[in-house]
């Protein structure tokens, strides 16, 4: 099926027969990224009485209770209540689901014994003003993304010049193939996640941060339509299903 939308007064044509998922399916077990520390997440058949409800077990139906974190164990989109003393919550920061979106591929700079990534990257592969989304690709990208313990890792992160840089630019979502945009171990200080969400001064509350996505290889750089769907969580985070199509060529020479 093809959908026709109009951008900044363009009208583009999408192939929705075409999506691209981006996240990173939650399993029960090991077999899931993990992050903060935590056990995996477990999805267990609830057992009442005598009855287990499992239907190899001669159950009607299967009946399982899940167990997991949305920060630690898959795909999650959050947003500024994550970092809040108000309770705010992603189902209300979320009104709208289709965004015109950029994929970048970078590769992360040595700061000091960290990997980074800063503003200077970013200005060199985004125009202010020119997308509402940016999903970044880490380079070197591997599968292993999808099952890696990130644990102890101290994983690449934004400096805040990066981050304050997107909100300039007017990123309204950023998605990463990272656990966090902030480092591993910053003493709470969480400087990407306050500057790219302008906390505590003006919160920016229908922002979003998507983590632990997956861009496969296949994808190329470039201006997509990202379908960001959710989990409908009242919590500052909820496990979330990313979904890009391809556009009509023109938008990459607009």
């Amino acid at each position: 099926m093809i959908a026709e939308i109009t951008y900044k007064n363009r009208k583009i044509t999408i192939d929705l027969n075409k999506p691209v998922d981006l996240s990173i399916p939650l399993r029960d077990g090991a077999k899931n990224p993990l992050v903060w520390y935590q056990n995996p997440p477990k999805m267990t058949p609830v057992r009442q009485d005598e009855d287990t409800y499992l239907v190899e077990q001669g159950a009607a139906v299967n009946f399982r209770d899940i167990y997991f974190n949305p920060h630690a164990h898959g795909t999650h989109t959050e947003c500024y209540g994550h970092i809040a003393e108000e309770i705010y919550s992603v189902n209300k920061a979320l009104n709208t689901s289709f965004f015109m979106a950029k994929v970048v591929s970078l590769v992360p700079e040595t700061h000091g014994d960290d990997l980074v990534f800063s503003k200077k990257q970013l200005v060199r592969n985004l125009r202010p003003g020119e997308t509402q989304a940016l999903i970044v690709r880490t380079l070197p990208n591997t599968s292993k993304k999808k099952t890696r313990d990130y644990n102890h890792t101290n994983w690449p992160y934004f400096l805040e010049e990066a981050a304050r840089y997107l909100r300039e630019s007017g990123i309204s979502h950023l998605l990463v193939d990272l656990p966090s945009v902030d480092k591993e171990h910053d003493d709470g200080h969480l400087l990407a996640h306050k500057a790219f969400w302008n906390y505590p001064n003006t919160p920016r509350r229908s922002a979003t941060i998507t983590e632990l996505i997956y861009v496969p290889n296949k994808v190329k750089d470039g201006f997509y339509m990202l379908n960001l769907q959710i989990a409908p969580f009242e919590n500052d985070a909820t496990p979330s299903k990313p979904i890009i199509f391809e556009l009509d060529k023109v938008i990459v020479q607009s």
